[in-house]
C-alpha cells in the first residue's frame, strides 16, 4: 500500500511537480492547485519548514537540495523559519474553491498560515 498519491504521473514527473509546487508555495505563500496535490505539496513544505526552523547548515543544504529556487532558500531560512519558531506544525491552510470547469477536479487554494 502506497504512502502517497500517485497522482497518475511517472515518479521522476512527480518529484518534479511537487518541488516545482513547494517551490512556489513558499515563494509567493499562496498557490491554487487541485485539491490532491495541494495534499502532497502540503507534507513538503511542512518538512521543509521544520528544517528552517532547525536552521544549522545540513538543515539549509537539505532544503537547497529540494528547493529549486535559491532565493526561495535564503526567504525560508531568514523569515518563514523564524517566523513559525513558536509553532509546532500546521504551517499551511485550505480552502475549497469547488470543482474545476474542464474536469470537475476539486480545487483548492492552498497558503501558508
Amino acid at each position: 500500500m502506497a504512502r502517497y498519491r500517485k497522482l497518475g504521473r511517472t515518479s521522476s514527473h512527480r518529484d518534479l511537480m511537487l518541488r516545482n509546487l513547494t517551490t512556489s508555495l513558499l515563494e509567493k505563500g499562496r498557490i491554487e492547485t487541485t485539491e490532491t496535490r495541494a495534499k502532497e505539496a502540503r507534507r513538503q513544505v511542512e518538512k521543509m519548514i521544520t528544517l528552517a526552523k532547525r536552521g544549522d547548515l545540513h538543515a539549509r543544504r537539505q532544503a537547497a537540495s529540494y528547493v529549486t529556487s535559491p532565493a526561495v532558500v535564503q526567504n525560508l531560512f531568514n523569515e518563514i523559519g523564524p517566523k513559525y519558531a513558536d509553532k509546532n506544525g500546521g504551517y499551511t491552510r485550505m480552502y475549497k474553491l469547488g470543482p474545476r470547469r474542464g474536469d470537475a477536479a476539486m480545487m483548492v487554494i492552498i497558503e501558508l498560515v
